[in-house]
């Protein structure tokens, strides 16, 4: 039995098809300019920034804006917009841009949307490999690839069994390192890089736990529904649901016994 607390109403199918619409526009524009020779800007907090970025979310926002003009949206590159609807629409047109700029198949584009400030839909999209993640409140992870591959978390209920992954140990603040140190050291082995790429990992069973920091709305509201839809959970580092209001930490694990464990070692 699902938990009240966690039960959704039945998510209109008309969603998904149009993340599925605004990942193909975007994924049209990216693929012609992975490892092409751009012309890299820089954002105020120093990450790489392309033409790519901008031009693929700008895509996404007219066919969401022109499929649901009462929706929000809140992009990366040209922040919110309506951004107190009921339904907000939050994009991340490549998530892991120093990968796309450095040629390296590990970045993907994020497509997450929540209702009333909870995420009931979300996506990742690798736009070169052809790895597709569809996430759905209330419903199994979809997973699309030329391999194929089944969407299902693999249980490790202890820390000290578990493959933990991180995008960079460089996105801890010097407060967050201690418990980072301790989760770290408690795993079986850490593997670096990744960005939202690692969570697809997770949700093939491949990859046991992520834990990272300063991460933005854009960053995880598509993730939530990909990893619960394939049996894990993500929170943040005090082990509850993340909100626009969170701090910037996530926690994901591929099986949910592992969670009491994982929180009590960040928190010390």
């Amino acid at each position: 039995m699902v938990p009240e607390a966690r039960r959704v109403k039945r998510i209109d199918p008309i969603f998904a098809a149009a993340a599925e619409a605004a990942a193909e526009a975007a994924g049209a524009i990216i693929r012609p300019l992975f490892r092409s020779q751009l012309l890299v800007d820089s954002k105020g907090d120093a990450s790489p920034v392309t033409e790519a970025d901008r031009q693929a979310e700008l895509a996404m926002r007219a066919l969401l804006r022109a499929r649901f003009p009462g929706h929000g949206i809140w992009g990366e590159e040209f922040g919110p917009e309506q951004a107190d609807a009921e339904y907000l629409w939050v994009l991340d047109p490549i998530d892991g841009t120093r990968a796309f700029v450095t040629g390296r198949p590990l970045f993907g584009t994020l497509i997450g949307l929540l209702h009333r400030g909870r995420p009931v839909l979300g996506m990742i999209d690798q736009p070169v490999t052809g790895e597709r993640w569809l996430g759905v409140a209330g419903e199994p992870t979809r997973f699309r690839a030329p391999l194929g591959g089944t969407p299902r978390c693999r249980p490790c209920p202890a820390v000290g069994n578990a493959e933990l992954s991180c995008t960079s140990p460089d996105m801890f603040d010097p407060a967050d390192r201690p418990g980072f140190k301790r989760l770290r050291g408690a795993a079986r082995r850490v593997t670096w890089g990744g960005d939202c790429y690692a969570y697809g990992l997770l949700a093939l069973g491949l990859v046991d736990l992520v834990c990272e920091a300063t991460m933005k709305p854009w960053d995880w509201a598509a993730i939530v529904p990909v990893v619960e839809g394939a049996g894990g959970r993500v929170t943040g580092w005090d082990g509850r649901p993340l909100t626009l209001g969170s701090d910037g930490r996530v926690l994901a694990v591929g099986d949910p016994a592992m969670l009491a464990e994982a929180v009590g070692l960040l928190g010390g």
